[in-house]
């Protein structure tokens, strides 16, 4: 039917405008294949079918447009609630999330359909963090990467899978800035600096939506959580936000506006409150900013069950008042409260809400569906031989291999590293060695950790290994020492000890906040046990947060963080182990000493009794020192570099000028390397105190063995702009710190004038 009408399509088009006003037939959907596909039109022409299905919808029915529901928490694959068909048929739902698969889409796809009294077509969504069906490294390990094109390719695979089966919507990326590793949602982040988010957030938007739906195999992003969510009190998850104006807008929102000039057609609202408003009822938020500011015209959807949870924060007291205080300050989707179903009806005939508030946010929801092509063919996305040849295929592990490649961080090396390649005794040691579930992480979609590769699968295949000894030592969080001595006599007929330690993949991800982000159970016992053996000890870290490792760092021989790889974990940690890679990761986030440095980055204030390491009058501790235990930027490689003194074009520039600054790099070693080349500013005076230094731009190169090659910044004045004591974002003149280097704390220096 729908190739028949497209080969009309022209024809269609000429009689568009008298068909706009008639087309009132019991299928909208139908009769809007009649008239044309998305692809052809801009949203202005399709407008005016948009209103003609809004003339013909009830308040029940509109309501419906604004309410998604879970296809089952407790179940996979193709389950739903009985009661959730019946909605369907009312027309009572806009959209379903957590179902998956071609043909199971397309069952529910057809109740909506052709059982519905104007059949518009359901929205489909899932949480598709890092991976639909094949995993790639958690979110924070691919900003790990500091490489936008892997990671936007990474969300390239995903949306393709998850369109292949059968999904429109997914729920990412997240952009929220963290800077408490308690939290356990760090995993699903890009750290904590706002430059290097707001450029992660941007490249994951990219991917996810790719250049639009012409294929079906792209996806609508959904920028989440806003705002502000990755600063709760204590780290603890769904805790209060309460911050200044200017620390929200300086460092916090800038990676969701990142992702909305993108393209990103939906955003999500946040759990917390924010300075004493709940975020999916927070006007400042959701309107003066969002939607005046910046001028956002899509979709806002609430978290699940936030709508609900208005109740809980004491600023309603029953469904209505929820209902009426998410939907007036600019929440247009109830997720799972079903409180939109039950309350906007009622409150739009009293004229509580107006109906004009209503059909816009309808609107809206209708917009996107027409944008995914859904009204021209409600079955696009769900293609059974498309979801046969694209899940899983060897295209897209081979692109998970590369991502986890690029997601390791090496933390230390004595020189035990890479391993030696005459074959080698391996003790290969830890509760997470032979563990394939972990190995996918958290949020892991449509993920099957049985089918995971751990580091045991990849190294007892490995031709570099003589002979593989396994011993699991420990449980990841038992306190069950019965294993140690196994485990020591196991290391002791080795050459090297593999350990491999860290959280379980259920430690992070929402609901996942610890007090102490030491390794769980008896982990750092079992390392001091084998430390007895005197056998060179390496160490693999898979967490999805810092940790506090500093035994660890100071006895171990080598320390890689693995993060939590993905599918192709174990052959991407062994190809870096036996140096066929050489690591190029750097930390997106810092890792403190101790959890009483929290919260700890790398651009924190001077104060006005900045530490100087011997005064006791300043800022600091009086049991440990102020410096983390690795800095945010930091990671090492195979090879070594060497940076040149910076140089400048000029040392001042004005407005609508720019100056350059550049600096040369010399891979000093043997061996070809990728280098993460990081340029910091600092303004030295301003209206309003400023960090120490500022993340400003970041260039990954591949240097050949012994070569030298410089790299050049272009710095403009929008670089050097701030939230000023008027809440403007300004510039200022002045003199400014210029630093360019391998990390945040290891830089060449010179400085600059700038003058407005």
């Amino acid at each position: 039917m729908y190739n028949y009408f497209n080969k009309f399509k022209i024809l269609f088009m000429k009689l568009f405008s008298c068909l706009s006003i008639c087309y009132a037939f019991k299928r909208v959907s139908l009769g809007l294949v009649l008239i044309i596909g998305l692809n052809t039109i801009a949203k202005a022409q399709f407008q005016a079918k948009i209103d003609s299905i809004l003339n013909l919808m009830t308040l029940e029915e509109k309501a419906g447009q604004l309410s998604i529901f879970t296809n089952d928490l407790n179940e996979r694959g193709d389950f739903i609630q009985d009661q959730y068909i019946t909605l369907i048929t009312k027309g009572a739902v806009g959209g379903i999330f957590n179902a998956h698969g071609a043909e199971y889409t397309r069952r529910l796809q057809k109740i909506a359909v052709e059982k519905s009294r104007l059949g518009i077509p359901l929205l489909f969504a899932f949480d598709v963090i890092h991976g639909h069906h094949t995993i790639f490294p958690v979110p924070i390990a691919e900003a790990a990467s500091w490489d936008l094109k892997a990671i936007e390719k990474s969300a390239r695979v995903a949306a393709s899978e998850a369109a292949a089966t059968g999904l429109h919507w997914v729920f990412a990326p997240m952009c929220d800035v963290s800077r408490d590793p308690r939290w356990g949602r760090v995993m699903e982040g890009a750290g904590e600096d706002t430059y290097l988010a707001s450029a992660v957030a941007s490249a994951r938007v990219k991917g996810l939506q790719s250049t639009g739906f012409q294929d079906a195999d792209a996806v609508a992003a959904c920028v989440k959580h806003f705002a502000a969510y990755g600063a709760p009190q204590a780290g603890r998850e769904y805790h209060t936000v309460d911050m200044s104006e200017i620390t929200l807008r300086e460092t916090y929102l800038p990676p969701y506006k990142s992702a909305i000039d993108a393209g990103a057609l939906t955003v999500m609202s946040a759990f917390n409150e924010v300075n004493g408003v709940p975020a999916t009822a927070n006007h400042f938020l959701l309107n003066d900013i969002l939607r005046e500011e910046w001028k956002f015209d899509g979709v806002v959807v609430s978290d699940y069950t936030s709508v609900l949870e208005l109740i809980n924060h004491g600023i309603a007291s029953d469904t209505s008042g929820a209902a009426f205080a998410g939907f007036v300050n600019g929440t247009d989707i109830d997720m799972q409260s079903s409180f939109y179903n039950h309350a906007l009806p009622a409150l739009v005939s009293k004229g509580v809400i107006s109906e004009t508030r209503l059909d816009e946010a309808v609107a809206k929801v209708l917009e996107l569906k027409f944008k995914l092509g859904l009204f021209e063919d409600p079955y696009k996305f769900c293609s059974k031989e498309r979801e046969k040849r694209v899940l899983l295929s060897p295209q897209n592990l081979s692109e998970s291999q590369n991502m986890a490649k690029k997601s390791l961080v090496l933390l230390k090396n004595d020189g035990v590293l890479p391993l030696n390649s005459s074959k080698q005794k391996l003790a290969l040691i830890g509760p997470l060695a032979k563990s394939r579930q972990d190995m996918i992480g958290g949020w892991y979609a449509a993920g099957n950790g049985e089918i995971a590769e751990s580091l045991y699968d990849a190294l007892i295949q490995n031709k570099n290994v003589k002979e593989l000894m396994y011993a699991v030592g420990c449980e990841t969080t038992a306190s069950d020492t019965s294993h140690f001595q196994e485990a020591y006599e196991t290391a002791l007929q080795a050459d090297q000890i593999i350990l491999a330690l860290g959280e379980a993949a259920w430690m992070t991800g929402e609901a996942t906040s610890r007090s102490s982000i030491d390794l769980p159970g008896v982990q750092n016992q079992l390392f001091s046990r084998l430390l007895k053996t005197g056998k060179p000890i390496t160490v693999v870290l898979f967490n999805g947060r810092p940790l506090t490792i500093n035994e660890i760092d100071h006895y171990a021989n080598a320390v890689l963080e693995a993060w939590f790889p993905g599918t192709k974990a174990g052959s991407a940690i062994a190809s870096v182990l036996f140096g066929d890679e050489n690591p190029s990761g750097k930390l997106p986030m810092t890792f403190p000493k101790s959890v009483g440095q929290i919260p700890i980055h790398y651009n924190m204030k001077n104060t006005g009794r900045p530490w100087d390491g011997v005064t006791n009058t300043t800022s600091r501790y009086t049991d440990i020192d102020n410096k983390p235990l690795y800095p945010f930027g930091y990671g090492l490689s195979y090879s070594t570099f060497d940076y040149s003194s910076i140089i400048l074009d000029r040392d001042s520039f004005k407005a609508g000028e720019t100056l350059k600054a550049a600096i040369k790099v010399k891979n000093s070693s043997s061996r070809d390397g990728e280098e993460v080349v990081q340029l910091y500013i600092r303004d030295l005076v301003g209206s309003v105190t400023r960090p120490v230094k500022e993340l400003k731009g970041f260039k990954k190169v591949l240097i050949p063995a012994g070569k030298e090659i410089m790299i050049e910044f272009t710095i403009d004045e929008n670089l050097l702009k701030f939230y000023n004591t008027k809440h403007e974002y300004a510039s200022e003149s002045g003199t400014f710190e210029l630093m360019i280097g391998t990390s945040s704390e290891k830089f060449q220096t010179c400085f600059f004038n700038f003058t407005k």
